[in-house]
């Protein structure tokens, strides 16, 4: 069991258009929009950063929840999410902070154009988490291992003040620069925290984290 936190840059993930445009919420892609959301792609790249930090953690199964070693969680979803689990890798990531201040000047400047970008942050970091994800994966299948797909505060019934134990056993602010405030908002704004399981066995079936999640009536649902 890793007892330490780790730290990795990625190098930018492919970018999925059709993904920034589902989250734009845009009813027709004109060509005006289309130059205006790639103008923006060239302009982000240079804010960006791909950071992630991560270490492992327990996961015993309980009548209610979970206990994560360092915290017990009372969820039903998490708990149907982990059984078969002997551990989990629990993890932050961020594109970085640059992104943010960027949409703060259009904000006021072009707000068409900070919706693209913050458009274009949803998707970035949902790339960079499904890189990471795809390489613990991958570890776990050489040892002849599955994974659960990530799982987040806020998916289901899990509580979001489970933020504030994530952030502290993962030194989220010293490891990649994320914070979270007494809001349980973080910052930088496009970042995500989560948690994968991973169990004996490799032909387990995993659990694709829209389907596990009871909340149907996301707007960004993908089923």
């Amino acid at each position: 069991m890793m007892d330490v936190v780790l730290v990795r840059s990625y190098a930018p993930p492919p970018v999925d258009r059709r993904e920034i445009i589902r989250y734009m919420s845009a009813r027709e892609l004109t060509e005006e929009l289309t130059a205006l959301l790639e103008e923006c792609l060239r302009e982000a790249e240079g804010h960006l950063r791909y950071a992630v930090c991560w270490r492992e953690v327990p996961v015993s199964v309980t009548d209610t929840g979970v206990d994560l070693g360092f915290a017990a969680v009372e969820s039903a979803s998490l708990r149907k999410q982990l059984t078969g689990c002997g551990r989990a890798v629990l993890f932050g990531a961020t594109v970085g902070l640059e992104l943010d201040r960027l949409i703060a000047r259009y904000s006021r400047l072009q707000p068409v154009k900070a919706l693209i970008l913050q458009a274009i942050g949803a998707e970035r970091v949902e790339a960079l988490c499904d890189a990471f994800c795809a390489d613990i994966r991958r570890q776990a299948q050489e040892k002849g291992e599955f994974t659960r797909s990530r799982f987040s505060p806020g998916y289901g019934d899990v509580p979001l003040a489970l933020q504030q134990d994530i952030f502290r056993v993962l030194d989220c602010a010293r490891m990649i620069g994320l914070t979270l405030n007494g809001s349980l908002l973080m910052t930088p704004t496009k970042s995500v925290t989560a948690i994968i399981g991973i169990g004996d066995g490799s032909q387990q079936p995993d659990k694709e984290k829209c389907s596990a999640c009871t909340k149907g009536d996301c707007v960004f649902r993908n089923l």
